[in-house]
């Protein structure tokens, strides 16, 4: 059953504590199930248009499903431009470690896959027994290192000297208003890079791909792929998706790769 109001959940302590927005719903089916958490992309929130087809169509194929608006996006807490990848990534750690049981599967769109990344490298450090429950990763155009990778290495010198000197640069966007990264954004991201080190998932990792994609080119999807280890990752690309692979048919190709990895999950 779905939940349409969210309800809310705090994270942090003190002067850091922000109320989480979340919407959980469970499978029509009363057996146990595989549950899905949702990591959406900068500046998305938990009704986009992937998150919202998955809340059709979850419930129906036997998958609970866990959503949640990072601090500074949709109906949490806290201004965009004060909130960094450290945030979003506890807040993830806390969303998965006490909002949801048994075996859970992370779906992270753009930046939302830098965070599913981070969350597992996280819990396979610190908490082996929770990492065993995350059982697949599929990453939609995964923004992996973002905050140098994608944003710091490619600005012209003139907008890093304005991040630098004034504090933040108003980016044009093609998704409404601009996007305003701080130095702070920057910084803090630092924290939290792969910087292309060997990383091994231990668990299956699809990642889906737009040919077209502008924003998180296919380049960084096959960089990604040659430092994973083990074997585990795979690659999908979609020669004519954009970005937001938010198409029917890629849509369709969602739904078919969660349902092949808990097939594959299944067989062990």
């Amino acid at each position: 059953m779905t939940q349409t109001q969210p309800q809310f959940h705090s994270v942090g302590e003190h002067k850091d504590k922000r109320r989480i927005a979340y919407l959980s719903q469970k499978p029509e089916s009363e057996r146990e199930a595989t549950g899905i958490i949702w990591l959406g992309g900068l500046k998305s929130d938990m009704v986009s248009t992937k998150a919202t087809a998955l809340e059709k169509w979850a419930p129906g194929n036997g998958f609970a499903l866990t959503r949640f608006d990072y601090s500074g996006h949709g109906a949490s807490d806290g201004v965009f431009e004060q909130t960094t990848i450290g945030n979003w990534l506890e807040e993830a750690h806390d969303v998965f470690i006490k909002l949801t049981t048994g075996p859970q599967f992370l779906i992270g769109s753009s930046t939302g896959g830098h965070i599913a990344l981070l969350l597992l490298r996280d819990l396979l450090t610190n908490n082996r027994k929770e990492a065993a429950r995350i059982k697949a990763l599929i990453l939609i155009a995964p923004a992996w290192d973002l905050t140098q990778e994608l944003m710091w290495n490619t600005f012209p010198d003139d907008v890093k000297r304005e991040i630098m000197e004034k504090g933040f640069y108003d980016f044009p966007s093609d998704y409404g208003e601009p996007l305003r990264i701080s130095k702070n954004f920057i910084e803090e991201g630092r924290n939290h890079l792969f910087k292309r080190k060997p990383f091994n998932p231990g668990r299956p990792m699809v990642i889906l791909q737009g040919g077209l994609d502008t924003s998180v080119p296919p380049r960084h999807s096959r960089e990604l792929m040659e430092f994973l280890q083990g074997g585990w990752g795979q690659l999908i690309e979609v020669p004519d998706g954009d970005h937001s692979l938010s198409r029917q048919e890629d849509l369709e190709l969602l739904f078919k790769t969660i349902i092949e990895q808990r097939e594959s999950v299944a067989k062990g």
